[in-house]
């Protein structure tokens, strides 16, 4: 497992991954393994976290259908509470991309977002999302970045008004842009004028 924290050994990580079949591991399996990635000393560098992220929950989180398990979902608490950014810069950008409604998805990236997101960790997946047209399944994710209540920086607060009032049209039937609009409103009453 040093071989994780080693700034040079990406080919080697992500060999290491394939061998050890990380991608389909058991799932009781994947929580101990996470442990262990908890307990290493130094830290894992960004790209060693980023390779792991995508290892251990890229296919498993595109794939569910269903709510996840307890074992999966503690999994991915576990990794997130600690390498949070790298986590949602890999998981984000796929779900993103992912075509058509991302039900069990979607739910999944609320629950992170209002469970184990770092205050720094809400503004990058808030600019994640803003980098992307929105759709109706991306609002739910949105609205629960946006009762997180962080102070946003006033770039990003101007970008998100700017993107909701440029795509207001395309939702003027949408209950869950009313909600958005009504929580930026609530949220951040003192800078929108």
């Amino acid at each position: 497992l040093s071989l994780m924290s080693h700034p040079l050994c990406h080919p080697q990580l992500e060999g290491l991954c394939s061998f050890l079949q990380l991608s389909t591991c058991l799932e009781p399996f994947l929580v101990r393994f996470c442990s262990w990635l908890l307990a290493l000393t130094p830290d894992l560098s960004y790209t060693s976290a980023a390779i792991l992220a995508e290892q251990l929950f890229l296919r498993r989180v595109l794939s569910l259908t269903q709510p996840p398990s307890r074992h999966l979902m503690a999994a991915l608490t576990s990794f997130c509470s600690k390498y949070s950014y790298p986590f949602f810069r890999v998981l984000v950008a796929a779900v993103l991309q992912e075509p058509g409604e991302g039900t069990e998805q979607t739910k999944l990236m609320c629950e992170l977002v209002e469970e184990c997101l770092e205050p720094h960790s809400v503004q990058l997946v808030l600019s994640q999302i803003l980098e992307v047209p929105l759709s109706e399944k991306l609002l739910p994710v949105l609205q629960a970045v946006l009762e997180r209540q962080e102070v946003l920086p006033p770039e990003l607060l101007d970008f998100l008004i700017l993107t909701l009032c440029q795509q207001a049209p395309a939702f003027a039937t949408s209950l869950s842009f009313a909600k958005l609009v009504t929580a930026v409103l609530t949220v951040y009453h003192n800078q929108v004028s």
